[in-house]
């Protein structure tokens, strides 16, 4: 069973839960501005070396819930995590540590070109996530 797995509550769900993750990955990155907002966000609040990676072609950079929550609540979508959290029926930190490892998979997802989308152009593609939550979570249902 993957790490994600554990996260998420082990056998049963995971593919929902999955895509419930991906749905907040998506709802993070459409509220930053797209890919580029939510890379030049997370540029200024110190993970821009991060941020960065996932864009690129290559390995994705890690980072934690804790530098990843940090980073969410200083660019102001803080209340976008909380709420999300909610909904989940979890808690914010562990929210920001399963979002820390699907986060950068989203956004590798969305540049598969090495280069995030200029605003206005490609908006933001929900449907290519979702697609993404089969890959991260084994989604075994389709």
């Amino acid at each position: 069973m993957s790490f994600l797995n554990d996260l998420l509550g082990g056998g049963q769900g995971n593919a929902a839960g999955g895509a419930s993750l991906i749905s907040v990955a998506g709802a993070l990155i459409e509220k930053a501005g797209g890919v580029q907002g939510l890379v030049a966000m997370l540029q200024q609040h110190g993970l821009g070396e991060a941020a960065q990676s996932w864009v690129a072609n290559g390995s994705n950079q890690a980072v934690s819930g804790e530098q990843l929550g940090q980073a969410l609540q200083n660019g102001g979508l803080g209340p976008v995590v909380e709420e999300a959290a909610g909904k989940l029926g979890v808690d914010p930190g562990q929210l920001m540590g399963q979002l820390s490892q699907v986060l950068p998979h989203a956004v590798d997802h969305l540049t598969p070109n090495g280069e995030a989308p200029a605003p206005g152009q490609g908006g933001l593609d929900l449907g290519s996530l979702a697609s993404l939550a089969g890959k991260l979570f084994g989604n075994n249902a389709a």
